[in-house]
């Protein structure tokens, strides 16, 4: 791969800024602003789980006890796992390990894979069940006044937090390839810090939809 003057590979620093140093003050801006918005999104569903909780606390209390408490456990172990892998992705970036860093990538991308795996058995249980949200809900253990409530934030919520999990791979899977290629090195680094703390997220909603959905 050929290198500019600075020692770094070509096309890092964008024709349009005068610096690498301006680039990753933009580049660490602009996620910042990306993963408020997703805060956001996010906390407009605690707070209307919090008011529909709040309406039919024995029926949320009821539907919690009837969810996979064995599988929501393990895929919280599998994210904070995951969030491990990917801190020490970047750290081996930062000391020039290039292969130990893809390695770290890899592991983080199979933990995803893992979650989204253990998700789709919980998924397939609520289905034979007929734990649906909304007016498919006809689920015969849990017929009380807001039961359908609860699986429907149960799906929207999961389900999106999925969504992300999906997001999250293909941009590590992004960045692995980069990586590969020598993209990042002591010098430069900045990508593979923002694909780590976007998956950081990922994993801190989770950490919030384990206890509301799983622990009440």
């Amino acid at each position: 791969m050929s290198h500019d003057a600075a020692g770094l590979p070509e096309g890092i620093v964008g024709h349009h800024f005068s610096s690498l140093a301006r680039q990753n003050e933009a580049m660490v801006l602009g996620m910042w602003l990306f993963l408020a918005t997703e805060i956001l999104l996010f906390a407009g569903l605690f707070v209307g789980y919090s008011v529909y909780r709040y309406q039919f606390p024995l029926a949320f209390a009821e539907g919690s006890r009837h969810l996979n408490l064995t599988a929501g456990t393990l895929n919280t172990v599998v994210l904070i796992t995951s969030s491990f892998t990917v801190a020490m992705a970047i750290h081996f970036a930062r000391t020039d390990r290039r292969i130990a860093a893809a390695v770290c990538l890899a592991i983080t991308i199979l933990f995803a894979l893992a979650f989204l795996g253990i998700k789709a058995v919980e998924y397939t249980e609520h289905f034979h069940e007929h734990a649906l949200p909304g007016k498919f809900y006809a689920f015969e253990k849990v017929m009380i006044p807001g039961a359908a409530m609860f699986y429907t934030l149960y799906f929207l919520m999961t389900g999106l937090h999925g969504l992300h999990v999906i997001a999250g791979m293909s941009v590590l899977s992004w960045i692995l390839w980069r990586t590969l290629q020598g993209r990042y090195s002591s010098r430069y680094h900045t990508g593979i810090e923002l694909g780590g703390l976007y998956w950081h997220l990922v994993d801190l909603v989770w950490i919030f939809l384990y206890p509301l959905l799983y622990l009440i």
